[in-house]
């Protein structure tokens, strides 16, 4: 165990949207240490969405309900009890909760079809702000996967 709890960083805000939750989108989304490049990506999406939405609505909001439609609220966790293992359904902790979101918006919109990484991930979020999509499909399982395992909540830790 630890000696004492780890920092958190102070994460700054982006120079565009001036949020600090696109930041740490962006810092999920980066590979190999090219920031600029991720931020490239992240913009081009949202010029994308841009044009792809109706008129009424801004397109950091639907990357935002985009974000609280594939956040988790409970997940299963492995839990070894007399030589059996059950699968325990458990809340997620805000961050997890957020840090979930982003790796599976950024995860499945890699395996899309689309040309550029802009547009996979333009077109992951539209899916994901209509609820459809592979990374609401994952919260919908990981939800239904709980559901499913309720009776073994009296092992939770």
């Amino acid at each position: 165990m630890r000696r004492r709890k780890a920092k958190k960083h102070a994460i700054l805000p982006d120079p565009k949207f001036n949020e600090v939750l696109v930041t740490k989108f962006v810092n999920n989304l980066m590979m190999h240490g090219k920031k600029s490049t991720a931020f490239k990506i992240f913009y081009d999406a949202i010029d994308i969405l841009e044009d792809k939405k109706a008129e009424d609505e801004n397109a950091l909001d639907i990357w935002k309900k985009a974000l609280t439609n594939i956040t988790p609220a409970v997940e299963v966790k492995s839990r070894r009890v007399g030589g059996a293992t059950y699968q325990i359904p458990s809340p997620v902790r805000d961050g997890r909760k957020q840090s979930l979101a982003m790796s599976w918006l950024i995860g499945f919109s890699r395996k899309r079809n689309e040309k550029t990484m802009a547009q996979r991930l333009a077109f992951e979020i539209l899916a994901a702000s209509k609820e459809e999509g592979s990374a609401y499909k994952k919260k919908e399982d990981m939800h239904r996967m709980a559901e499913a395992n309720k009776a073994f909540s009296h092992f939770r830790f």
